[in-house]
C-alpha cells in the first residue's frame, strides 16, 4: 500500500487543473481513482471484475488512456457473454453530462435500474431452504423457520408485506433444519435475501457467514461477508456498488432495500448487489457448511430467503431433456412484472439462442397451489408472454418463440412445503421441433 500512495497522490495533482472544466459531469475523480487503486491493491482477484469499473473510467478516460469501445456494427450490440441494454446504471451515469439535472436526480431515484449486461448470477435450480416469510406468520412472533443464536428477531410487516426484523442490538438466526448439524451445503449452490437499509442511515451491517453458528461453530467455513448500504466486503475485498462509492457518508439519503445473491460452485465464490457482480475469489479455502445471518443493530429487516443447490449447465438440459427448467425468473406479487434479479438467467437463455439459431423455445409459465386456480392460470401465461417478449426486445426473433400458461395443473413437488411451492413457481424453455 505504501507503493501506492505516491502514484495517487500524482494522480490528484493531475486531475485538479481539469476539475473545473468537469464540475458539469459531477464525476468524483479523487474518490473513485482513491478506491479503484485501494480495491486493486488489496486483491488481484478482482480483476475478473474490473469490467465493473470500464464505465466509470472512461468517464475520465484521458487520465488512464481507455478508449471507449464502439459496437462493430452501429445499431447492433456486441455480445459477448450476456445480452446489452442501454438502460443500465453504468451507461446512466456515463451519460450524464447529456442530462439536465432533473433527469439526472430523476436516474438516482429508489427504483434500481437494471445492468441488463454486467449480471451474471444465475440462481440453483432446487430450493433446498425458502422462507419469504409467509403471510401465514404471526406478527410479534419468531420466525418459525429460523433459529435464534444471539440477540433477538421477530416477525413485523412493512409496506403491508411480512419481514424478519431484527430488534434492538440486532441478532444472529441460522435455517431451522433437522440436519443442521450437518453439512447441508452441497458443492454448488446459490443464496439470496432482500436486506433493508434505513436511507441516512450510513454504518448498520449485515454479516453472512458459511457456517450455522449455532450448530456449526467448529465444523464449517467461518468466514464473513459484510454487507452494507453501498458494498459487499469479503476475504480482505471491498467492493463498492458502482457510482455510490461514497454514499455512506455526509448527508446522503441512500437506502432501501437491497438484492444481495452469493454463488458458489466447488471454491468459487461471487456476491452481487443488486444488478452488479463485486465479489469475485477464484479459490475459497474450506468447505461452507451452513448459513448464518447476523444483523448489527435495530430496525434492520430481510425478506425472500432463499439456498438453492446448483445444476447442469443450461444448454446441456436442452440435449439431454429437451426443456430448461427455471426457478431463477422472478415477478412481482401476483403481476407478470419480471424482477431486475431475474436477467441473469435470461441472459443465458438468449445467449443460447444467440449461439443456436435454429433453436426454438415453447415458453412456459407455472404456479404453486396458492390461490384461485383461474387466478393462476391466467397470471402464468401472462408471466410466460412477459419473459417471451423480453427475449424478442433484445434481439430474438419472434417466430421462435411462442408462450403458454399452465397454472398450477403441473406441479413438480408437494404444494405442502416453502420449498415444495419455491420449485413449482418456474418457467420452462422446451424446445420446439
Amino acid at each position: 500500500m505504501k507503493k501506492i500512495l505516491p502514484v495517487i497522490a500524482l494522480c490528484i495533482v493531475f486531475i485538479v487543473p481539469v476539475k473545473d472544466s468537469c464540475s458539469q459531469v459531477k464525476v468524483d475523480v479523487e474518490g473513485k481513482v482513491v478506491n479503484e487503486a485501494d480495491n486493486r491493491a488489496n486483491s488481484k482477484t478482482d480483476q475478473a471484475i474490473d469490467k465493473g469499473f470500464d464505465a466509470i473510467e472512461n468517464g475520465i478516460g484521458s487520465l488512464f488512456g481507455k478508449k471507449k469501445k464502439k459496437n462493430k456494427v452501429e445499431g447492433k450490440p456486441e455480445v459477448k457473454d450476456n445480452a446489452p441494454s442501454s438502460g443500465s446504471r453504468h451507461a446512466q451515469e456515463n451519460n450524464s453530462s447529456e442530462k439536465s439535472g432533473e433527469e439526472v436526480e430523476e436516474a438516482k431515484g429508489t427504483s434500481p435500474v437494471v445492468n441488463w449486461s454486467k449480471y451474471d448470477f444465475v440462481p440453483g435450480d432446487e430450493v433446498i431452504f425458502e422462507d419469504g416469510p409467509s403471510k401465514d406468520e404471526e406478527n410479534g412472533e419468531f420466525p418459525s423457520r429460523w433459529d435464534l443464536f444471539k440477540g433477538s428477531a421477530e416477525i413485523g410487516e412493512m409496506d403491508g408485506e411480512p419481514v424478519i426484523m431484527f430488534l434492538d442490538g440486532g441478532g444472529s438466526i441460522i435455517p431451522y433444519l433437522k440436519n443442521s448439524n450437518e453439512d447441508y451445503l452441497p458443492e454448488v449452490f446459490t443464496m439470496e435475501f432482500d436486506a433493508y437499509f434505513e436511507p441516512g442511515s450510513h454504518f448498520n451491517r449485515y454479516w453472512v457467514t458459511l457456517q450455522d453458528n449455532k450448530n456449526q461453530w467448529n465444523k464449517g467455513l467461518n468466514k464473513q461477508m459484510e454487507v452494507y448500504v453501498n458494498g459487499i466486503g469479503f476475504m480482505n475485498t471491498d467492493k463498492r456498488y458502482p457510482g455510490n462509492e461514497k454514499y455512506n457518508w455526509g448527508d446522503n439519503p441512500v437506502g432501501g432495500w437491497k438484492h444481495i445473491s452469493i454463488a458458489y460452485t466447488k471454491g468459487k465464490f461471487k456476491a452481487y448487489m443488486d444488478d452488479t457482480r463485486l465479489i469475485n475469489i477464484p479459490h475459497l479455502e474450506g468447505n461452507p457448511w451452513g448459513i448464518t445471518i447476523e444483523a448489527e443493530n435495530g430496525n434492520m429487516f430481510i425478506k425472500n430467503i432463499r439456498i438453492a443447490k446448483g445444476g447442469v449447465k443450461y444448454y446441456d438440459r436442452v440435449l439431454s431433456d429437451g426443456k430448461i427448467i427455471v426457478n431463477g425468473i422472478r415477478f412481482d406479487v401476483n403481476k407478470a412484472t419480471i424482477k431486475p434479479e431475474s436477467m441473469g438467467a435470461i441472459n443465458k437463455i438468449y445467449k443460447i439462442l444467440n449461439q443456436h439459431p435454429d433453436l426454438k423455445f415453447s415458453i412456459e409459465g407455472h404456479t404453486d397451489g396458492d390461490g384461485d386456480e383461474a387466478t393462476n392460470l391466467k397470471l402464468s401465461e401472462e408471466r410466460a408472454k412477459a419473459v417471451m417478449d423480453k427475449l424478442i426486445s433484445m434481439g430474438i426473433a419472434a417466430n421462435r418463440l411462442s408462450y403458454k400458461g399452465y397454472g398450477e395443473s403441473k406441479p413438480l413437488y408437494p404444494n405442502t412445503t416453502a420449498e415444495g411451492k419455491a420449485n413449482n413457481r418456474r418457467v420452462e424453455f422446451v424446445k420446439k421441433g
